[in-house]
């Protein structure tokens, strides 16, 4: 598994379909995954509709590239991404592209930059069409991204002891634990536990978009421990002080055959 603060990024984002509100949000998550070394927006500027851009681009040293839209109804912006996106691709500069878009017209380009050998990254809202999400190696959400804002109703609530749900979370279904189940038991050892750094790996391969921050949760541990009834998690300690190895399994009884997906 590839170091991720030595993996080079190219960050191409298409302005048409990401709002610039949580850019910062989404600039702090890429570089947990690695070195923005190309960081290249895309749209038509003379609209209005990007006019609240222009102070982002300038705190987060985002290059704006001007698409003219030619014709009514045709987007130019996708295909200046796309010929951007191959013209670095051929410098090398770069092990890995993050496009930032909701839009499925990138699910070719991300295919073809993996053919390539580079690492992809996808990152857009919800409504992203499924065949981009499966394109990249992995999809992240914009939802998870936003800060958490607070009313004074919802402050009200929260000292008062009420649960306030987010309603851009999802539920722990039966397909997730299942997705998980599968998993362990494809790197686990002969005794059942497997680690749960190859755990993890092998679930974003089957599923990009799998993060324990669509369900709440801020890592996959505690996600984990909180499904008591379907597995088992084992904290094992080692040689270095205040670290400790993860490991996990299925737990042994015949009830996760029929798991029913309802969180305890």
């Amino acid at each position: 598994m590839e170091t991720k603060s030595e993996l080079r990024l190219a960050v191409l984002i298409d302005a048409d379909n990401v709002p610039y509100n949580n850019v910062k949000g989404m600039l702090e998550e890429i570089a947990k995954l690695g070195t923005p070394t190309f960081k290249r927006i895309y749209g038509d500027w003379t609209k209005p509709t990007v006019s609240g851009w222009k102070s982002v681009l300038l705190e987060n040293a985002i290059t704006p590239i001007q698409q003219y839209s030619y014709t009514s109804g045709k987007n130019a912006t996708d295909s200046a991404m796309i010929i951007d996106a191959m013209d670095i691709l051929y410098t090398q500069k770069v092990e890995g592209f993050c496009i930032v878009s909701s839009d499925s017209d990138f699910t070719r380009l991300a295919t073809r930059l993996r053919e390539s050998g580079m690492k992809v990254i996808g990152i857009g809202e919800k409504k992203t069409p499924n065949p981009f999400i499966v394109s990249c190696d992995k999809f992240i959400y914009l939802e998870i991204l936003k800060p958490q804002e607070v009313s004074a109703e919802t402050s009200t609530e929260k000292k008062k002891g009420s649960n306030v749900k987010n309603p851009t979370l999802s539920k722990v279904d039966k397909k997730t634990t299942d997705l998980i189940s599968d998993s362990i038991n494809d790197v686990a050892d002969e005794t059942g536990w497997a680690f749960l750094g190859d755990v993890g790996s092998m679930v974003i391969k089957k599923k990009p978009d799998f993060d324990p921050r669509n369900f709440g949760f801020s890592k996959l541990t505690p996600m984990l421990k909180s499904l008591k009834k379907y597995f088992e998690v084992d904290e094992r300690e080692t040689d270095k002080s205040n670290s400790k190895l993860v490991y996990i399994r299925n737990k042994t009884n015949d009830k996760n055959k029929s798991i029913e997906g309802k969180n305890e």
